[in-house]
């Protein structure tokens, strides 16, 4: 029976950084190691109030970016200020897991974010307290897969990184050992 296919940065973190962090923190039990557990994008899209089109693009567009199919996200109340009702779509979210997170996490790595112009490195006080990362991206022209004669409006995109990391100090080591760009 042939071996299934396993990530390259999961096999990465297998063979190089799970040792690497043992060895840092001192972890009595291979299971207090810190791993990835989830990554969450999500595009929101402010112009959905007026055109519902708007959400059918970014849909396909985070169908594309992710290997996976999206969530719509509805609006929770009405806001009348912003011309907004309840069950309203305006946006759309993505959890990745497992294989696809890593491959989405080494895409965004090593292809997307060397893409983004004037990039100095990801903000290291983006951490949560907990040991999760956010970071934005202003505009989804950066991943490959989106081609850019089809793409009528950029949109921006939250990406949050969740560890099993207890602490930022853990979070922001681990997120290193997979070549994130923090500044030193």
């Amino acid at each position: 029976m042939a071996e299934a296919y396993k990530a390259r940065l999961k096999g990465i973190y297998e063979n190089e950084i799970r040792d690497a962090m043992q060895k840092k923190f001192g972890y009595a039990n291979v299971n207090q190691i810190p791993k990835l557990d989830k990554v969450v994008i999500n595009m929101g899209v402010g112009e959905a109030v007026n055109d519902k089109k708007k959400v059918d693009a970014a849909f396909a567009e985070l169908q594309k970016i992710s290997g996976q199919k999206p969530v719509i996200t509805r609006a929770k109340k009405s806001e009348a200020t912003f011309k907004l009702r309840e069950e309203m779509p305006i946006g759309c979210k993505v959890t990745l897991r497992r294989e696809q997170m890593y491959e989405f996490l080494d895409r965004l790595v090593t292809i997307a974010l060397p893409r983004v112009r004037d990039f100095r490195g990801l903000n290291a006080k983006s951490f949560d307290g907990n040991g999760n990362y956010a970071m934005g991206l202003k505009e989804q022209l950066v991943f490959p897969e989106i081609n850019y004669d089809d793409v009528e409006a950029t949109r921006g995109m939250d990406i949050i990184v969740c560890t099993t990391a207890k602490t930022d100090a853990e979070a922001l080591e681990l997120l290193t050992q997979f070549n994130f760009p923090f500044p030193k």
